[in-house]
C-alpha cells in the first residue's frame, strides 16, 4: 500500500484540517450531534427493532441514516416507515456492507458517529451514558467503548461479553490483547468523535470478512486512549443463517488475510518489538485454521508473514473431541463435522429461543 493511499498516512493532515474548521472550545454545543449509521441488507425481520432502538436514544441531539444495500426482501420498505427529518433512508445497488457504511458516513453531519448493524439493538441510554464519561468535543481523540451482550431473540436472556478488552486501555495495549487472545468487540460498542473518524478514513470496500477488524484497528490506533463505559450497553444478535463470520470461502479467506496483514503492519508501525511480534504471531496461529489445509496458497502467505515476524506456525488442532475423527478421515473432514455440529447446536438454541420469544416481557 502506497503512503498516499494509506488511510492513516495522511491522518495528521486530516485532523489539522478538521481542527481548523471545528468551532472554538467556547462555542462547542453542550449536546453534540450524534449520527447513528445503519447499513442494511435483507434484514426486514430485524431492521425495525434496530431503528426503534436508535430513535429511542435518550440522547436528544441525533440523526439516523439507513443505507439499504440492494436488499432482495422488504428491508427498504420497512425502514422507510421511519423516515422523517431525524431519519434518512436511502438505497444503493448491492455493493457490500462497507460500501453502504461509507455511503451513510458521507451523509453524516454528526460530531460523533455511532455504528449499528441492522440486526443489532442499542439500549435506550447507551449514548447518553458514554457522554457522561467522555468529552463531548468533536475534536477529542478519546475513544469510547461500552459493554455488549449476545442474544438470539429474547434480550432478557442476553449474555454479556467480558474479556480483556472490556476496560480502559491505551491503543497499543488494546491491539496487543486483541491479537494475543483473539478477542472481538461488536462495532456498536464504539462512540467515535468526528476527529477520529476523519483520521481513520473510510471503510475498505475490498474486504468482506473482518472488514470491521481492519477499520476499527485504524480507529483505535488513531486514538489517544480508550475509555470503557460498562453501564452503556448494546446487543449483538447471533445465530442468523448465512452469517458472514462463519464463511470460509476463498474470497472470505483472502479478505481475512488482507485485513490481518494490514492490521499487523499498522501495529508494528507503532511499536516493532518482541512483544508486538509475539502478539501478531499469536493472531496468525489462532487464525490458521481458516486457511489450513484447503487453501495452500493462502497458507503459504500466512507462513511467510509469520516468518517475517521471526516465528513459524504449527498445524492447527481441533480439540480432543475431534482427534479420532481427524486421524481417521483427515483435518478437512473433521473441520466440516465440527462446523456442522456447532451450527446444528446454534440453530437448535435459536429455534427454542424463537418459540419462547412471544411469551417474553
Amino acid at each position: 500500500m502506497s503512503k498516499e493511499s494509506d488511510p492513516l498516512s495522511a491522518a495528521s493532515r486530516r485532523v489539522e484540517r478538521f481542527a481548523a474548521l471545528a468551532p472554538s472550545r467556547r462555542g462547542l454545543p453542550s449536546r453534540p450531534l450524534v449520527s447513528i449509521l445503519i447499513p442494511a441488507y435483507n434484514a426486514e425481520e430485524w431492521v425495525v427493532q434496530a431503528l426503534q432502538s436508535a430513535l429511542a436514544q435518550t440522547w436528544p441531539n441525533k440523526e439516523v441514516i439507513v443505507v439499504d444495500d440492494g436488499s432482495r426482501d422488504c428491508t427498504l420498505g420497512a425502514a422507510r416507515t421511519f423516515q422523517s427529518k431525524w431519519c434518512k433512508v436511502l438505497s444503493q445497488e448491492n455493493r457490500g456492507a462497507s460500501a453502504a457504511r461509507n455511503h451513510a458516513l458521507s451523509l453524516a453531519q454528526g460530531d460523533f458517529i455511532q455504528w449499528l448493524d441492522a440486526d443489532d439493538v442499542l439500549a435506550p441510554d447507551k449514548i447518553e451514558r458514554q457522554f457522561r464519561r467522555g468529552d463531548p468535543d468533536p475534536r477529542t481523540r478519546i475513544l469510547l467503548s461500552s459493554a455488549f451482550a449476545k442474544f438470539y431473540y429474547r434480550r432478557g436472556q442476553a449474555r454479556f461479553v467480558s474479556h480483556g478488552l472490556c476496560r480502559d486501555l491505551s491503543p497499543l495495549e488494546f491491539m496487543l490483547i486483541k491479537f494475543g487472545e483473539n478477542l472481538w468487540l461488536n462495532p456498536s460498542v464504539w462512540l467515535i468523535s468526528r476527529a477520529l473518524t476523519e483520521m481513520a478514513g473510510p471503510w475498505d470496500e475490498t474486504l468482506s470478512l473482518d472488514d470491521d477488524g481492519e477499520y476499527f484497528c485504524r480507529v483505535v490506533l488513531a486514538s489517544e486512549r480508550i475509555l470503557y463505559v460498562p453501564q452503556a450497553v448494546s446487543y449483538k444478535r447471533i445465530g442468523l443463517p448465512g452469517n458472514l463470520s462463519g464463511c470460509t470461502s476463498p474470497q472470505a479467506c483472502r479478505s481475512l488475510l488482507q485485513s490481518m496483514s494490514s492490521s499487523i503492519h499498522r501495529v508494528l508501525e507503532v511499536e516493532d518489538s518482541e512483544r508486538t511480534r509475539r502478539s501478531c504471531l499469536a493472531l496468525l496461529q489462532r487464525s490458521l485454521h481458516y486457511f489450513y489445509p484447503e487453501n495452500t496458497e493462502l497458507v503459504e502467505k500466512v507462513k511467510e508473514l509469520a516468518c517475517s515476524l521471526g516465528g513459524d506456525l504449527t498445524p492447527p488442532r481441533l480439540g480432543w473431541k475431534y482427534i479420532l475423527f481427524q486421524k481417521m478421515f483427515g483435518l478437512t473432514a473433521a473441520k466440516r463435522v465440527r462446523h456442522l455440529l456447532r451450527n446444528t447446536r446454534k440453530m437448535a438454541v435459536r429455534g427454542f429461543d424463537r418459540v419462547l420469544y412471544p411469551f417474553s416481557a
